[in-house]
């Protein structure tokens, strides 16, 4: 049985097919052949050795090299882990052959990119996500729920930071033209739509920043170079005080520091990882000095972004308004990079 969107029969079972078969491309490409309800036709990378290792995932996919070939297997979607400066315009090339897409963040290296990216999606009227991950943990979707139902009361501030005591291991990441920036839109990028997506994308009204590189200031643009720490501070309609922190390769006396806590004036709820891990989080619900778990690990949420992709395309392709969260999470990041103000500002 299927379903028909605009003449365009979909499967059950969507045809996939992945550009990029890296570590984040073979995580993707694992989510989506362990739960079994897409079709992974082809992947496609220049690497020979990255494509050897995915064929151990889906030793029924068809191993290609470039986009052409991956746009020429009658696709219903395509999953984009490259380099962020192919982002975008691999992007668009897969939405104006009417193929949905679900791409790493980000998205496009600035607010226009992205733009583009999303008036292809439009035009096409073709599906397009983003790989917003954290949202799909248990604990992000408690807090949401605590939120949405008011058991917090008023949201009146949030703090959120990403801190990695590593830094990306790939040299593009620190070159501005090719990544769009340092850290904080590595890792800000999901701070901003953490702040924002509990809350319904309240609009903002102003945001200031700070941003250091190797603990000087450090004021973009320079094509060569980014940041590895900033902070921001953002100004939600509603008197709302988002702050926000995130760095590469700080002391941190563990792997990683992350956290999102959410203040109401009747409670707060906070998430945070682990120990210091990349993957175990727990989420807690406090009110004055009482406190409740809502939940902790383990818990395998890694590639449900991507699964909730895939089960939508089970049933409509089609594009959808969500899309807009990704240019209001690029515009913001415009905002701290210094870079001009969107008219919705």
């Amino acid at each position: 049985m299927t379903a028909v969107t605009r003449g365009i029969p979909l499967r059950r079972r969507p045809r996939l097919g992945f550009l990029g078969a890296g570590w984040i491309g073979r995580m993707r490409i694992q989510a989506a052949a362990v739960s079994d309800i897409a079709e992974i036709c082809a992947i496609a990378d220049s690497a020979e050795q990255a494509l050897a290792e995915a064929a151990q995932i889906a030793p029924g996919a068809a191993l290609l090299s470039n986009l052409d070939q991956l746009l020429a297997s009658e696709l219903d979607g395509l999953v984009i882990a490259t380099p962020s400066a192919l982002h975008a315009n691999q992007a668009i090339a897969a939405l104006t052959a009417g193929t949905a897409v679900f791409c790493q963040k980000p998205v496009g290296r600035s607010a226009n990119e992205v733009g583009e990216v999303i008036h292809a999606a439009r035009q096409a009227d073709r599906r397009l996500a983003s790989d917003f991950v954290y949202r799909f943990t248990q604990g992000m979707q408690a807090i949401r729920d605590l939120i949405r139902r008011g058991d917090l009361g008023r949201i009146y501030a949030a703090e959120l930071c990403f801190h990695n005591s590593y830094g990306p291991d790939k040299p593009w990441y620190y070159n501005a033209a090719l990544s769009g920036g340092g850290c904080m839109i590595d890792l800000g990028t999901h701070l901003v739509d953490l702040a924002l997506w509990p809350l319904d994308f309240p609009p903002m009204r102003q945001v200031s920043s700070h941003l250091f590189r190797n603990g000087r200031r450090f004021r973009p643009p320079e094509r060569e170079h980014v940041e590895d720490f900033g902070s921001a501070d953002l100004e939600l309609e509603g008197d709302i005080a988002v702050h926000l922190t995130c760095s590469w390769g700080q002391p941190l006396g563990c792997d990683a520091l992350i956290r999102a806590i959410y203040h109401g004036d009747r409670g707060a709820a906070e998430f945070r990882n682990l120990d210091g891990s990349f993957f175990d989080f727990s989420a807690e619900h406090y009110e004055r000095r009482e406190h409740h778990r809502l939940c902790g690990p383990p818990e395998d949420w890694s590639g449900r972004a991507l699964l909730d992709w895939i089960q939508s395309l089970a049933v409509s392709g089609r594009f959808s308004a969500n899309a807009g969260e990704i240019l209001r999470v690029a515009e913001i990041i415009d905002a701290i990079y210094g870079r001009a103000f969107c008219a919705q500002f």
